[in-house]
């Protein structure tokens, strides 16, 4: 089953969080394993089974870059687990230079600044390729899914970015 049809959301990458929150919640309510402690055990398997589903379901669609890989897979355009690089130089260029950016924070004569440019540099680049991603994604032609495929591999540049930094805030 597609992981929107399960959470009574409309197949769109903008994704109401609070819908699917409250959805997620309603279906937990309704096929929580502990509801079949007193079933068969064939039941109580089924009940884990649709638990985990659920579950897979909600962080899948929770996260915007898991949601586009989900919905990309969905058309045929699966990238969840490939290897392929990247081939925009300048997109590799600039990454780079983030990543030298991060490596020199420690080092800086005023590591704040230095951050807070970073971050700055990282959530403009992600606004922009979510918007790219936005526009693509809703297309049913073939050279569109891969254009959003190119934009997923580097949102995860991105969010590699992002959690590196978090953890240098830290």
């Amino acid at each position: 089953m597609r992981y929107f049809d399960l959470l009574s959301l409309p197949v769109d990458y903008q994704v109401d969080l609070t819908l699917l929150n409250a959805h997620y919640l309603e279906l937990q309510k309704v096929i929580h394993p502990d509801k079949f402690a007193n079933h068969s055990e064939q039941e109580q398997l089924l009940a884990v089974q649709k638990a985990a589903e659920v579950n897979d379901a909600l962080q899948t669609l929770k996260h915007p870059l898991k949601r586009a890989e989900y919905m990309l897979a969905e058309r045929g355009v699966d990238i969840r687990a490939e290897q392929q690089t990247l081939q925009d130089p300048m997109f590799l260029m600039q990454q780079m230079e983030l990543r030298e950016a991060l490596e020199d924070i420690r080092d800086a004569v005023d590591p704040e600044a230095v951050i807070a440019d970073t971050e700055l540099q990282i959530k403009q680049l992600m606004s922009t390729l979510h918007q790219e991603l936005l526009s693509l994604i809703s297309s049913s032609e073939t050279a569109a899914q891969h254009k959003a495929a190119d934009v997923v591999r580097k949102l995860k540049f991105i969010y590699k970015l992002k959690d590196e930094l978090a953890r240098i805030e830290n």
